[in-house]
Parts: C-alpha cells; sequence; structure tokens
C-alpha cells in the first residue's frame, strides 16, 4: 500500500514535469461539459442516493463526476456519460444506512449500484462496469490503469476528498465545481463517516488508508471546509 502512495504520488510529479517542459495548460471545462444527462436512470439514481444521503454526500458525488470529467483529457477514450454519472453518484451508497450490509463499503456500494443499474434496465455489460467503477473508486495504483469511467472517477473522487490531483484541473473549473455543488463542512462529514466505517470494520481496506495518514490528507487538502 505504501508503495502505491509512493507510486502515485511520484507519477503525479513526472506528469506534472511533462507538463512544464511541454508547456501545456490545462484545460477548462465550462459547466455543460459535466453537466448531469438529461436521462430517466441518471434522475432516478440520483433521487435515491438523495433519499438515503446527507446533503454534504451527495454533493461529493456530484462533485467526484464534474472533477472527474474535468480531467477527461487525461484519458484517450470518451467515457459513456450516462455510466459515468450511474456510477459517480452512487460511488458512497455503501457509506449509508440502508446499503451498509457489513462489508466493505466499496463492496456494499458496488453491489447497490449494479442492482440498482440492472433494474433500471440498462445492460448487463453495463451494469458492471457500474459495479466495477464504485468497487474500485479508492484503489490507489491500480484504478487509473483500468476503463476510463474507472479512471477518472477514481481521479475525481480522490481530488474532492484529499486534494489528489487537484492540480490537473483548471483553477476556474474547480471554482465553479464547488459553487454549484457546495462542500458543506465536507471534511468534518467525511471524517465521520469512515471513522464509523473503522469502528464496524477494522480489517477494512479504508482502515489500512486511514493508517497511513489518509485522514490528515483529508483534513489538509485545499479547500476550506
Amino acid at each position: 500500500m505504501v508503495c502505491r502512495f509512493i507510486t502515485s504520488d511520484c507519477a503525479k510529479i513526472i506528469s506534472r514535469a511533462k507538463r512544464i517542459i511541454k508547456r501545456e495548460k490545462i484545460p477548462y471545462y465550462p459547466p455543460d461539459h459535466y453537466s448531469i444527462p438529461d436521462s430517466k436512470n441518471c434522475q432516478r439514481a440520483l433521487e435515491i442516493v438523495r433519499q438515503c444521503s446527507p446533503n454534504f454526500l451527495t454533493n461529493h458525488s456530484l462533485r467526484s463526476h464534474a472533477f472527474g470529467l474535468g480531467m477527461s483529457y487525461k484519458s484517450k477514450t470518451k467515457v459513456d456519460p450516462e455510466v459515468f454519472f450511474m456510477g459517480a453518484i452512487m460511488h458512497d451508497l455503501g457509506l449509508t444506512d440502508p446499503y451498509d450490509k457489513g462489508n466493505t463499503f466499496e463492496l456494499d456500494g458496488a453491489v447497490a449500484a449494479m442492482s440498482i443499474s440492472e433494474n433500471l434496465g440498462m445492460s448487463k455489460e453495463n451494469a458492471e462496469l457500474i459495479h466495477e467503477m464504485v468497487a474500485l473508486h479508492n484503489s490507489v495504483g491500480i484504478a487509473h490503469k483500468l476503463a476510463p469511467e474507472i479512471a477518472l472517477l477514481h481521479y475525481g473522487a480522490g481530488a474532492d476528498v484529499a486534494g489528489l490531483w487537484i492540480e490537473d484541473l483548471h483553477p476556474k473549473t474547480i471554482r465553479e465545481i464547488i459553487s454549484e455543488y457546495p462542500r458543506d463542512n465536507f471534511k468534518e462529514g467525511m471524517i465521520r463517516l469512515i471513522a464509523d466505517q473503522m469502528d464496524k470494520k477494522p480489517f477494512s481496506y479504508m482502515s489500512t488508508l486511514m493508517d497511513l495518514g489518509f485522514e490528515k490528507k483529508i483534513a489538509t487538502a485545499p479547500f476550506k471546509e
């Protein structure tokens, strides 16, 4: 796990150095680039999340979707807009009471997201991809190598939770996304939710992350709250 964090940090340094050498600029994406897809499935998934999640967690999922698309230039392949939103908006379902079944929150959320997607009539292939997006969204050193939907959710959620890859987002894009989906004391709320997970599941993947200092990364992320 430590090696994965080190590898990730090295990759960020190398990527930043390449941009400086090539004089590449971070692209700005206007709000319509990360708007919620106009689909019944997306609206239903958002409704389900809002019914069971505190507002700070729902907004985190919306920012993760937007931040991920704000880094879409990093992917050589375009994502499926509906699939990406479905996975992004449901990626923390396992942190909510109705969907916490005692497994790691990533796995519980993945199972729930796949079941909801299938019940909404999505194809088995897309439902399975949504499952993988949720299951692997915080898998440092792994997620960025997989399908673009998985990689961009990993980037987007990591940027919002701990400021990871924040330098890969245009500053104006960041400001506009936070204005659209306020943080609402997100740091405090997320640390509280994760602490609850650690109490109930001391051998979970998240416990390992927190032991390695992830809580400090959340608390010191470059956001006010």
